[in-house]
């Protein structure tokens, strides 16, 4: 009996192909019997199939109606956009006419498709072959009959015609928002305008004029912009600047005027305004190289994704997952049916919004306040009872630097809330007397109080009277009552000098747990080698008004290790702008830059812990500085406000650290000027304003 009769109908479920194994068993089972050579079957010709398919070579199978060069050509060419994705090409069923004269020599064949073109993105399909035993055609490797493919484009995709091939489209994923407290939406997509020079709709005579006329009215480098496009394809658009829709910074009418321009209009993830936290929302672009090969594969190049902060950070997840569509185009023959029809889509799954804690009024008032600095600035606002950072703005002359959470400085007297605490703990009370002279030696160095300090508060006066008014002489003159690693226990205990878990790169500051006399003795004014960010401060604000240490957070819902800063990530003060610090004049000693917001090395554990009636305390005096002390500017405002300001100088004592720290309700504040005149003066005024905005700071 024909082998091929003997297997009738359909056979579904079969494997693609017998095993290595199994064909040398049949093998040697065929030659035992002494049967000669196995007949040809139709099963083992829709494997052979199936595996030169999937292999992406059928140059050595035989053919009905092509050649095999001919067929791999056409196979080659449709599968050219997908032949390297993961793919299986399996025999479903083979089923042999039994009918008619040929009865026995004609089989169709069902091949079943399964590509993987990504991440949930499986496209399967079947299609049929017809196969026929004929003589084996001229260059066959077998003798006598054979069973012949015939090859149709169909064999390959279902609707696939002559000539026709495969294209594959990537579905970018709309991007997940940023969104911010009370579920404001921070960053959405906003319309936006790429302008650039159309290559095709200038004469290449007049492309160099044109590039260095359009660059002239986007205000970018004219040289470089016209070599791009020197550089550039004969049909390229090359982009000079991406602008959102309607920016009156830009003069459309100029921009218009110039032979060749062209303005695309599109859309991309935006904040309310192009400066808003820009140093900590980042930015969206096309990917990098670096981000391409670093992406194992998810990101191709024309994604838009995120370029820096937490832009880039959460980057996964704002993403999404991309989409994918796979087209036939049609021969080009031109026919009314000369149409792309899709074989197969994939949809693509948006992006997952990213929920951060910025408050829009305050960040927006925060940077408004500021643009008028012309020193790095920074504006902190946490509400104590959430640690919720409301705002964390950095002034322009930050020049892109998070200012707010990554610059170390010297905190200068607004350090002395943590030492007032260690101070508490040894001993003393707000009406405890201190000596507050003009000046104190410690080991050689000479300390001061601030130009201006009044006359009034000297001598034998309360550490209350001390505080508001900021004397620095009384508090060094207790450093025998409150060691260095009191002081890095004290400020632990209100937030400082410790890993920060905001979501986000953030420093708090660095307290060393051990220091020299005179070190020490800098330390008690926030000196020496003592930084805190505005961020760190912000915390010690709210950390009192709180009653216990608080923990502020940006990016809500992540885990604790997503927020520490690298080393590379912690901002240091420019070049030369060494960090002295304290309501202080003269002296030496200033400290280097450096920490990553965790304590030293050689830190001892922290204290118990803030109890309620040590934060109690502290507001009180830090509320005696607004009625009695040095941030009577706060007096006005509503409330009970707290404060402490802070007067760092900084390299030949010749320039200040402007600082100030306040409560309000359910707020806490840093304020912080890179250069200024004193804390009262130049933090003072800014932080008014910025307690006196249009939002309510609660209870």
């Amino acid at each position: 009996m024909n082998s091929d009769t003997a297997r009738l109908g359909s056979r579904a479920g079969r494997r693609r192909r017998p095993s290595a194994t199994a064909l040398v068993a049949l093998l040697l089972a065929a030659g035992l019997a002494g049967c000669g050579p196995a007949e040809p079957s139709a099963d083992d010709a829709a494997d052979r199939l199936a595996a030169g398919i999937e292999s992406g070579s059928v140059r050595g199978l035989d053919f009905a109606n092509v050649t095999p060069a001919a067929a791999q050509n056409h196979l080659t060419a449709v599968f050219e956009p997908i032949a390297a994705d993961p793919h299986t090409v399996t025999v479903r069923d083979v089923t042999v006419d039994d009918t008619g004269a040929e009865k026995g020599r004609h089989a169709t064949a069902t091949l079943a498709y399964s590509w993987d073109l990504g991440p949930a993105k499986k496209w399967t399909y079947t299609t049929t072959v017809g196969l026929s035993k004929q003589a084996a055609p001229e260059g066959s490797t077998s003798n006598g009959e054979v069973w012949a493919t015939t090859w149709e484009p169909e064999v390959l995709a279902p609707g696939l015609g002559q000539g026709d091939r495969l294209a594959v489209s990537r579905l970018q994923a709309a991007r997940g928002d940023i969104v911010g407290a009370d579920d404001q939406v921070l960053v959405t997509s906003r319309p936006v305008q790429h302008i650039g020079l159309d290559k095709t709709h200038v004469a290449p005579e007049k492309q160099r004029a044109s590039a260095r006329a359009l660059a002239a009215a986007v205000k970018i480098d004219a040289d470089a912009y016209a070599a791009r496009v020197a550089k550039a394809g004969p049909k390229a658009f090359v982009e000079a600047i991406t602008i959102r829709t309607g920016d009156p910074s830009v003069d459309m009418a100029a921009v218009q005027a110039v032979e060749g321009v062209g303005v695309l209009d599109d859309e991309l993830p935006l904040a309310p305004t192009a400066g808003f936290a820009r140093p900590i929302l980042g930015r969206v672009g096309a990917a990098t190289a670096e981000i391409i090969e670093d992406s194992d594969g998810a990101v191709v190049a024309g994604d838009v994704v995120g370029l820096s902060g937490l832009q880039r950070q959460y980057d996964e997840q704002l993403r999404g997952t991309p989409g994918v569509v796979v087209r036939i185009i049609p021969d080009g023959s031109g026919g009314p049916e000369d149409k792309p029809v899709e074989a197969f889509r994939a949809a693509a799954v948006a992006g997952e919004p990213l929920r951060i804690t910025l408050r829009e009024d305050m960040q927006a008032n925060a940077e408004a306040i500021l643009a008028g600095q012309t020193s790095p600035s920074a504006i902190v606002a946490i509400r104590p009872s959430t640690g919720a950072v409301l705002a964390a703005a950095s002034g322009t002359a930050s020049e892109g630097m998070s200012t707010a959470t990554l610059g170390l400085y010297a905190p200068g007297s607004t350090f002395k809330v943590a030492t007032t605490l260690a101070l508490l703990r040894a001993g003393l009370t707000p009406e405890s007397v201190v000596p507050c002279t003009e000046a104190i030696t410690v080991g050689g160095r000479t300390f001061h109080n601030v130009p201006g300090y009044p006359a009034s508060a000297l001598g034998e006066v309360p550490l209350r009277t001390a505080f508001a008014n900021s004397c620095n002489t009384a508090m060094i003159s207790q450093a025998g009552k409150a060691s260095q690693q009191d002081l890095h226990a004290a400020a632990a205990d209100l937030g400082l000098g410790v890993d920060l878990h905001l979501g986000a790169p953030g420093a708090s500051g660095k307290v060393p747990a051990k220091a020299g006399t005179t070190e020490h003795a800098a330390s008690m004014i926030g000196q020496g080698a003592i930084t805190a960010s505005p961020l760190g401060m912000a915390t010690v604000a709210a950390s009192v008004a709180a009653g216990k240490r608080v923990a502020p957070v940006l990016v809500v819902g992540v885990d604790a290790g997503q927020g520490a800063a690298t080393a590379a990530q912690v901002a240091h003060v420019r070049s030369g702008a060494a960090r002295v610090g304290g309501d202080a004049t003269g002296g030496s000693g200033a400290s280097g830059g450096g920490g990553d917001g965790a304590p030293s090395g050689d830190a001892q554990p922290a204290g118990d812990g803030l109890t309620e009636a040590e934060a109690a305390t502290l507001r009180s005096l830090m509320r005696s500085v607004v009625t009695d002390g040095s941030a009577t500017v706060l007096t006005p405002l509503p409330g009970e406000v707290g404060a402490k300001t802070g007067t760092a100088q900084y390299g030949d004592g010749s320039q200040a650290h402007a600082w100030m720290i306040a409560t309000q309700g359910d707020l806490a504040v840093a304020v912080f000027v890179e250069t200024g005149a004193t804390g009262a003066t130049t933090a003072g005024p800014l932080m008014k304003q910025f307690l006196a905005g249009p939002y309510d700071v609660g209870e």
